[in-house]
């Protein structure tokens, strides 16, 4: 009789591609679903990426390259990180892997041996915990909830720090809360990790996706002290509409990049060479693209929330960036639709697909119940529709 491994029978499949694979089946049916799943952008990858994507394979670049990346690649990284987040690195503390999860996840396999802890924010991405699983590690979550911004406090991270402590992570801004730290609460957070001597991961995924004026700042950036103790998370999927390119990378200490270079050249070997020529293009073209696209978001935010919060028993707060909204719910736990009680978030999105055809990622995935996600990386138009939907469907609650 086959018998799994202890370690794979311990994670969940990812809720958030459950939710969108559900979604797009059902809508393979013919049904009329809106998807606020999927955690991607839904504009088209930008036409001058997609050429020199083309290019590379008709001028033969389709073989395996050094596998943490070829140098023109990071290179562009280099110049990114200098020109956008005035830090200097070297090609020795850059790997270009297989998309962000990727990179995380080599990160956790060379950092953390059995027992290690790793301090993680919740609400928070949802493949973090699992992530720190698989490497033996422990997750040591901290809950961070809608009455502190989603964002936690320098006493809350001293308090979970223990002998067994490598990192604590900072996604900023977030997936799924789109909360962000200004640079007076990263340089509070960094105090910390350097008095305490651990790693800060930070997730600079959204970075370019952000509101209001606020400015971006990465941990690294406060000083030699917290950059030599940074490791950086960040790629092309979300800014430049690239998710199924599979490319992001670390920057951070070369020591900590040469363990992650040999565990991804026993692993995947190299990320797609097609796509390192399409990233190229990504961090050294135009960047008109990425300010277009924000306008687009900001409309879709600025709907989103106030149709949200005009809904009784839903209050959802302003996110700072991303591209996703996190109301709490909790005014609709007990009320009933057809008999049936809700008593979670979770039952009240499994409610959402089935009645009104919505598809929302219930904030259990997350670490937070009581909240729901919603991507507002779709059309005005289905977001229009689904919030609608979500109303009537609300109003019809005893």
């Amino acid at each position: 009789m086959l018998t799994l491994s202890g370690r794979v029978q311990q994670i969940k499949p990812s809720p958030t591609l459950a939710i969108t694979a559900k979604a797009k089946a059902l809508q393979a049916e013919g049904i009329d679903v809106v998807n606020f799943g999927a955690g991607e952008p839904d504009f088209d990858t930008p036409d001058n990426i997609k050429e020199a994507a083309i290019k590379a394979i008709r001028e033969g670049f389709t073989k395996y390259t050094a596998a943490p990346g070829i140098p023109e690649l990071k290179q562009a990284i280099c110049a990114k990180l200098k020109r956008e987040n005035d830090l200097d690195y070297a090609e020795n503390q850059i790997i270009v892997s297989c998309g962000g999860k990727h990179s995380f996840y080599n990160l956790a396999q060379a950092l953390l041996d059995p027992g290690d802890e790793v301090v993680i924010p919740a609400p928070y991405w949802v493949s973090y915990p699992p992530m720190v699983s698989l490497a033996g590690g422990v997750p040591v979550i901290i809950e961070a909830g809608q009455e502190q911004g989603f964002k936690i406090t320098p006493a809350q991270l001293e308090s979970a720090i223990t002998p067994k402590t490598r990192a604590v992570v900072i996604n900023s801004p977030s997936n799924p809360t789109g909360a962000a730290y200004t640079l007076d609460e990263l340089k509070a957070l960094a105090e910390i990790a350097v008095s305490k001597d651990i790693l800060i991961i930070s997730d600079e995924i959204y970075e370019h996706i952000i509101y209001d004026g606020f400015e971006q700042f990465s941990p690294a950036q406060i000083g030699p002290e917290v950059k030599e103790r940074c490791v950086i998370l960040n790629g092309v999927s979300k800014s430049y509409s690239m998710t199924g390119w599979r490319i992001g990378f670390t920057a951070g200490p070369a020591e900590l990049i040469a363990a992650m270079t040999k565990i991804q050249s026993q692993s995947t070997s190299n990320p797609t060479s097609i796509s390192q020529k399409a990233a190229i293009e990504a961090y050294n073209g135009p960047q008109d693209y990425v300010r277009n696209v924000l306008k687009h978001f900001d409309e879709r935010r600025r709907y989103i929330v106030k149709a949200l919060n005009e809904i009784p028993g839903i209050a959802c707060a302003n996110p700072q960036g991303a591209f996703y909204a996190f109301p709490g719910v909790s005014g609709l736990i007990g009320k009933k639709c057809g008999g049936k009680e809700i008593d979670s978030s979770l039952t009240l999105c499994e409610m959402l697909l089935d009645e009104v055809k919505i598809a929302v990622v219930p904030g259990e995935a997350f670490g937070a119940p009581g909240y729901m996600r919603l991507s507002y990386a779709t059309s005005l138009e289905n977001i229009k529709k689904g919030v609608g939907r979500l109303a009537e469907f609300v109003e019809k609650l005893s």
